[in-house]
């Protein structure tokens, strides 16, 4: 029996033609692994990820702040101009109807009125008021054998309303020497119908002060709306910009372009 020591079967030389693997050449060892997901995704051979991969998913960022603190503001404006209006409208109605007189006495009756010691500080001061037709001449004096004061026509024309619906025109102001019961009468010329009666005087301060009432606090809180609507819109405009900038630079270029 013979023995062909090194001769694969099938011939050829010995030693040569073994099959070593089916790898190819160049493959494995020099870095041509075929990548399960292709060359182009993450963590690939090429060593970084084409535009598209890893973009951010979902609805984008809310801006803030939101437009309800603008809406919010404008409502409290509203709100401020109601207030200012309704309430200096209602100390003006106060002011007026407190000013008219309680009672009213006809031609030739005396009404009497406690005045204040001239020296003493007071912010209410007495007046008399007549309720007749227009152009109704009429004259006042004091009572003789009581303590005497001066009238004297107001220089502002007053017009107030009771609470019964009476209109009071304050027809004299009323100044004392002395403090203490004051009687007057008044008297009206050719028959002529009239009502007299002892009011108040309507104070300029309670005037002035419904007047600020009336115009500070709508234009606070207007003012007030005006600067949250300006600091929210250029708040929303500084965050819209940066977003912008975010969602930029997180679909830019890999390359940093």
């Amino acid at each position: 029996m013979s023995h062909n020591f090194g001769t694969p079967p099938g011939g050829g030389a010995p030693g040569y033609g073994t099959p070593q693997s089916s790898q190819p050449y160049g493959g494995q060892q020099y870095g041509n692994q075929q990548h399960p997901a292709g060359p182009g995704a993450p963590g690939g051979p090429y060593g970084y990820a084409p535009p598209g991969y890893g973009a951010p998913q979902g609805p984008p960022p809310k801006i803030k702040p939101g437009i309800g603190w603008i809406v919010g503001a404008w409502l409290v404006a509203v709100l401020a101009v109601v207030v200012g209006v309704g309430g200096s409208i209602g100390s003006i109605f106060s002011t007026v109807t407190d000013a008219a007189p309680t009672t009213a006495v006809n031609p030739g009756e005396v009404m009497t009125v406690n005045l204040a010691d001239p020296t003493a500080e007071t912010t209410e001061r007495p007046a008399l008021y007549v309720s007749a037709a227009a152009g109704t001449a009429f004259e006042c004096r004091f009572q003789e054998g009581t303590p005497q004061g001066e009238l004297a026509r107001p220089a502002v024309e007053t017009v107030v309303a009771g609470t019964d619906g009476v209109t009071w025109e304050m027809g004299l102001r009323i100044d004392a020497k002395q403090g203490g019961e004051h009687k007057i009468v008044c008297d009206v010329a050719d028959g002529a119908t009239a009502k007299f009666g002892i009011g108040k005087e309507v104070a300029a301060e309670s005037l002035v002060g419904s007047a600020l009432l009336l115009i500070g606090v709508p234009a606070v809180g207007i003012l007030l709306a005006i600067v949250v609507t300006i600091v929210v819109l250029v708040k929303r405009s500084g965050a819209r910009k940066r977003a912008a900038a975010a969602s930029a630079g997180a679909w830019g270029s890999p390359y940093g372009g």
